[in-house]
């Protein structure tokens, strides 16, 4: 169900980056195309992105981790040029302004549906101290 529910948020992304960006980014108006692109871009992600991402991991660390848009350019790039004729990205630049903007989609749907994987946890209170003085704080030796 988690698969589904991210194929359908990918979809929606990749959907409005060809929007957004319609003369560079397009799709022939059949969505089983769009529906194809977003399924090969998702398998893509899961098993050559890990691989780039290792590769590239200096770079990673250089840019904090701002080369992760170059890699995720590179594989909505990759889509374009195998599914040519129904699916076309124009240049690497516009593949890395779309990767940009199906970044923030993706990013926005994972949150509003609850898909996110980032998780916000709370440490209880610690319990109150009666020494006087404030108790566990820091010490300072003279």
């Amino acid at each position: 169900m988690r698969f589904l529910q991210s194929w359908v948020i990918n979809t929606l992304a990749v959907l409005v980056a060809a929007m957004i960006l319609h003369k560079h980014i397009s799709y022939d108006n059949q969505p089983q195309n769009l529906l194809v692109a977003a399924l090969l871009l998702g398998i893509l992600n899961a098993f050559v992105r890990p691989i780039l991402m290792l590769i590239a991991l200096p770079l990673l660390i250089f840019t904090l981790g701002l080369f992760t848009l170059v890699i995720n350019a590179l594989l909505l790039y990759l889509v374009g040029a195998l599914l040519q004729p129904h699916f076309q990205v124009d240049s690497f630049g516009y593949a890395f302004l779309g990767a940009i903007i199906i970044s923030v989609i993706s990013v926005a749907l994972n949150v509003l549906t609850g898909n996110a994987r980032v998780s916000v946890q709370r440490r209880p209170p610690n319990p109150p101290n009666d020494k006087p003085g404030g108790g566990d704080g820091p010490v300072i030796d003279v």
